[in-house]
């Protein structure tokens, strides 16, 4: 969900939406005032050094553990110094300068990507239970970040995304139901529930069954891409309008997909194979953001946490006029 923050009261309105998000969750009372805590923190750090900004509140559930993800975006002047700006005490707002110090040290993970002149992303997750790892997990481990906005003033989206990971490969799946609102979300969450049932079969056989599944439904786009570790390879199946790509050393490799409606005309379905050394991220999007960014134009982006990449591009490149969703893997 995604939460602004332009004046005062919207400080407590994003407190209470994340504390109640962290108790459906389970989170136990401590956890819960931590959520509370840093939630407080970001958004008042938002007013101070940006004037306005957005909260995106979020389950996460990747090699980093599981638990609520915050990220806050905001389109200010950016972090100079970074470093000396996580010291207490140091403030560029006349304040006491405890404000990102605080959020890392209730944080069981924090990172900020931040350019001068052009913005802030800043992450905070609190895992569910135990302490979690105050670093990115070791190589080999999986990690996932998104951002998923429904169309202005709707409360159901129609974008949706899941995750798996048949016989060890990391698979993930982007849908776009058709349109927005409730019956948008109904053939996204068909589309997820036979993603998730059919996860074994080659990436065709998944596509083919999910345009299936979808018929009864308004369509949607899908793409679903899978990483081949023993291979070095990505493989790629998309329908309709989804933006796939591959970041790496500072750069995007898009991918390819079909014009088409998933349930209603799929002319062609088919795999392509793209070279995936595992320094890099997989991004999916839907026709809610832009497909006109440069990752060029991000330097470090594509080297930052998923939930960052996710973050910034969303940002940056909504549209404002559909459900709007991007997701990124690091595999």
């Amino acid at each position: 969900m995604i939460v602004a923050v332009a004046d005062t009261s919207q400080v407590a309105a994003a407190r209470r939406v994340a504390s109640d998000f962290a108790q459906r969750q389970g989170f136990d009372e401590a956890r819960v005032g931590r959520v509370a805590l840093v939630t407080t923190e970001i958004a008042t750090n938002l007013l101070k050094h940006a004037v306005s900004g957005e909260l995106a509140i979020a389950r996460y559930d990747d090699a980093s553990g599981t638990g609520v993800e915050l990220l806050a975006l905001d389109r200010g002047g950016g972090i100079a110094n970074l470093a000396r700006s996580m010291e207490d005490g140091v403030s560029t707002a006349g304040t006491a300068g405890s404000g990102l110090g605080a959020i890392r040290r209730q944080a069981d993970y924090f990172e900020v990507f931040s350019r001068s002149e052009h913005g802030t992303a800043l992450m905070a997750r609190i895992g569910a239970g135990g302490e979690g790892p105050k670093d990115v997990p070791a190589a080999g481990g999986i990690l996932l970040g998104a951002v998923v906005a429904p169309y202005p003033g709707e409360t159901v989206c129609g974008d949706a995304w899941a995750f798996g990971l048949p016989g060890g490969k990391p698979t993930l799946m982007l849908v776009d139901g058709s349109g927005h609102g409730a019956l948008a979300e109904t053939a996204a969450a068909i589309a997820v529930e036979t993603f998730l049932a059919r996860l074994s079969e080659n990436l065709m056989q998944l596509v083919e069954n999910i345009h299936r599944a979808l018929a009864p439904t308004r369509g949607a786009a899908v793409a679903v891409v899978q990483v081949d570790r023993a291979q070095q390879v990505a493989r790629y199946v998309g329908v309709g309008n989804i933006i796939g790509a591959i970041l790496a050393g500072g750069e995007a490799k898009r991918m390819v997909s079909h014009n088409g409606t998933a349930g209603h005309i799929a002319p062609r379905i088919r795999e392509f194979t793209y070279p995936y050394t595992g320094d890099g991220a997989v991004l999916l999007h839907s026709d809610g953001l832009s497909n006109r960014w440069d990752i060029a134009q991000y330097p470090g982006l594509t080297a930052a946490h998923p939930s960052l990449a996710a973050g910034v591009l969303y940002r940056d490149h909504r549209r404002g006029r559909d459900d709007a969703s991007v997701v990124v893997m690091r595999a």
